[in-house]
């Protein structure tokens, strides 16, 4: 059911607290929070499989992609430009250190969003019923008893660039930014909890796409969580959100430069959706993010921008992120009059 801010953060105390296993999602600018006890979350109307924690049954029949086609319609570098220089004019004016600017690819395929959801390979996956797919490589919070980590993604290349891991490490931009943000994730658990280090710093991630392998650097940041949070789930997202990798530092003066720039509504996407079992609280950021909207289907994706960013390869990293998260291309690489006559719409 839906819950207004309040009542949501009270649910997810209470069932925090009692144990009770629940599910969740946070839009952007946390406008419409849901909730719903984990048994209680009907796999008609919502389907998640958040690293296990999960309301679907075993698959029983193949799991193979049917045959299909995707095909992204981008906006022209030229109105990506201008949105950039906004953002890379508040940076030089000393606004804000790291603007995540993003906007809606949209995209065509005769696949529906349930059945992307079935054949994403992803550890975080969320279908809401005709309203959006999700699946993120990204956590946000990983909360066993008392201990809690963030796992920040920030710094992308193709896996096909010669020599990709060296020049992805040793970029200056790429390393500069994702020390940012570090930082303020460092900061934000140090709203919540007691003591905070880095456990891991820039480590890589590979992501299978139906477009090739990406790598993605991440890094952990943990922290002990105090003798009297006991399980007050609602009160510590509060206190953490927006999440610092898909918004920017210093977060108020950012939000406003991402409002002004951006010129459209994130929704749910860059959001957080997570559960939790009894036991183990797991939650993500929600890129890689389709929406089902009036005209059809849209594809949201961004990146971070530092005053050391180049147009052309922000806007690149920007298309780029915006793929199927199979495992081979498509069956039909260049989109068929024939078959976008016939596609579902989901």
């Amino acid at each position: 059911m839906l819950h207004p801010n309040d009542l949501f953060v009270k649910c997810l105390n209470d069932w925090g607290r009692k144990g009770t296993p629940f599910v969740f999602l946070i839009d952007f600018l946390g406008k419409e929070p849901r909730a719903w006890r984990l048994n209680e979350a009907d796999p008609a109307e919502l389907r998640f499989d958040l690293n296990g924690i999960t309301n679907e049954a075993p698959l029983v029949s193949s799991s193979e992609v049917p045959p299909y086609y995707f095909h992204k319609n981008p906006i022209s570098l030229d109105q990506y430009r201008s949105r950039f220089e906004q953002v890379v004019k508040n940076i030089q004016r000393g606004n804000s250190f790291l603007v995540n600017l993003s906007a809606p690819t949209p995209i065509e395929t005769n696949l529906s969003l349930s059945e992307i959801y079935q054949h994403s390979r992803a550890p975080y996956r969320f279908w809401l019923r005709d309203r959006f797919v999700c699946f993120s490589p990204e956590i946000f919070v990983r909360i066993q008893k008392n201990r809690i980590a963030s796992f920040p993604m920030k710094g992308t290349i193709s896996a096909e660039v010669p020599q990709a891991e060296r020049i992805i490490l040793v970029d200056a931009k790429e390393a500069a930014e994702h020390a940012t943000i570090v930082d303020l994730i460092r900061n934000d658990l140090s709203r919540v909890a007691d003591k905070v280090w880095v456990e891991r710093y820039r480590y890589l991630d590979r992501i299978a796409t139906n477009q090739g392998t990406l790598l993605q650097v991440s890094s952990e940041i943990a922290g002990l969580l105090p003798d009297d949070f006991a399980g007050a789930y609602g009160d510590l997202l509060l206190k953490l959100l927006p999440a610092g990798s898909i918004s920017g530092a210093p977060k108020p003066a950012t939000l406003k430069i991402i409002r002004e720039a951006e010129g459209y509504e994130r929704g749910y996407y860059t959001g957080v959706m997570g559960a939790f079992d009894g036991e183990v609280f797991e939650s993500a950021v929600m890129i890689r993010y389709i929406e089902q909207q009036r005209d059809g289907l849209v594809f949201k994706s961004g990146g971070g921008i530092t005053a050391r960013s180049r147009t052309e390869t922000e806007y690149q990293e920007m298309i780029d992120k915006v793929y199927l998260p199979f495992a081979h291309e498509p069956t039909y690489p260049v989109l068929r009059d024939d078959l976008r006559a016939a596609a579902p719409v989901q």
